[in-house]
């Protein structure tokens, strides 16, 4: 998670992609969440590889890990140099059953690791894989190969980028490889690389197809997956309000998620809002929307808006990107 999240700005500026909240709960939080679901055994420890966060950032993370049972350690990736040098950065935490994933998506799966598969990557069906990592399968249903944006048809399975692995060190040992070797792809140490060697030396990888991909790569898109989020939250009969938050003269279509210290005021709000603590709506309309913590919303009507904490806003309707602590009235 040591990317700046460029796609994703403004609210990258302040805050790294990974701990932009969705449905109330950083994007992390709930891929952490989401994988420990997924395996039988207990998580020893989980690693996080980050850019210049800050103490208090590295902290919080800390915290995702233990409230798993898990050792939480902090890894440093200081140049942007491909996923393969993302993951040895973490090399340390590379024995036995290791998985691997990119913090910047979400994913819905119904099925656990295998164990004794060599590895499993987890895969999605598209339209288009010109601009996705796509695998290819032998007739067995074995993945052979790795193909980074086909410009010709080769495979509708999309890499998601999370990926389990049997044996950690097998995986170290094709990364080291790749750079003591000095493989490169433009500027680069690239993951598919040290997977193909993998597959290569006889090591059987095996697709997890998940059934729907939550991508948070911008605006437009996280606003998407805040409004699924809130429907898988609600389907499950997760409270989503808050008991302090105070709605006067208002109304909440659900599902949203309203936080703590929330106030709305002759307002309605919903379907597919969040809105995070300390968030004050006075006279305003908004639909599916993301408001991150100590937001101020005066006489709007928002629509497909994502604004950041500590903003201020008053006026028309509009569809918003606002940055933290802008103020537009």
């Amino acid at each position: 998670m040591a990317g700046r999240g460029s796609r994703l700005r403004p609210h990258t500026l302040t805050v790294p992609k990974p701990l932009v909240p969705v449905g109330g709960k950083p994007i992390v939080h709930r891929l952490v969440e989401d994988i420990a679901a997924l395996c039988s055994e207990p998580i020893e420890e989980i690693g996080f590889v980050i850019g210049d966060f800050g103490a208090d950032i590295e902290a919080e993370l800390i915290k995702v890990a233990e409230k798993l049972g898990a050792k939480g350690s902090i890894f440093y990736q200081d140049k942007p140099l491909g996923t393969a040098h993302a993951v040895l950065c973490a090399a340390a935490l590379l024995e036995g059953p290791v998985v691997v994933a990119f913090a910047d998506t979400l994913f819905r799966a119904n099925f656990k690791i295998d164990p004794n598969a060599d590895g499993i990557l987890w895969v999605k069906q598209i339209e288009d894989p010109s601009a996705f990592g796509v695998i290819k399968m032998n007739d067995e249903g074995e993945i052979i190969d790795f193909v980074e944006k086909p410009k010709e048809f080769v495979s509708d399975l999309a890499m998601i980028g999370i990926y389990y692995f049997k044996d950690g060190e097998a995986l170290k040992t094709e990364l080291n490889y790749l750079v003591e070797n000095g493989i490169i792809k433009s500027g680069e140490y690239q993951l598919p690389d040290a997977l193909r060697r993998m597959t290569e030396k006889g090591k059987r990888f095996k697709p997890g197809e998940v059934e729907e991909w939550l991508d948070c790569g911008n605006k437009e898109v996280t606003v998407i997956t805040n409004q699924r989020v809130l429907e898988y939250d609600y389907e499950k009969g997760i409270e989503m309000m808050d008991p302090s938050a105070k709605l006067l003269n208002s109304v909440v279509i659900p599902p949203c998620f309203i936080g703590k210290d929330v106030i709305l005021e002759n307002s309605v709000v919903g379907p597919h809002v969040s809105l995070g603590k300390g968030s004050l709506v006075t006279n305003s309309i908004i639909k599916n929307s993301i408001l991150q913590q100590h937001s101020i919303i005066v006489d709007a009507n928002l629509k497909d808006s994502m604004l950041g904490s500590h903003s201020k806003y008053k006026g028309l309707a509009r569809d918003l990107s606002l940055s933290d602590y802008s103020i537009i009235s």
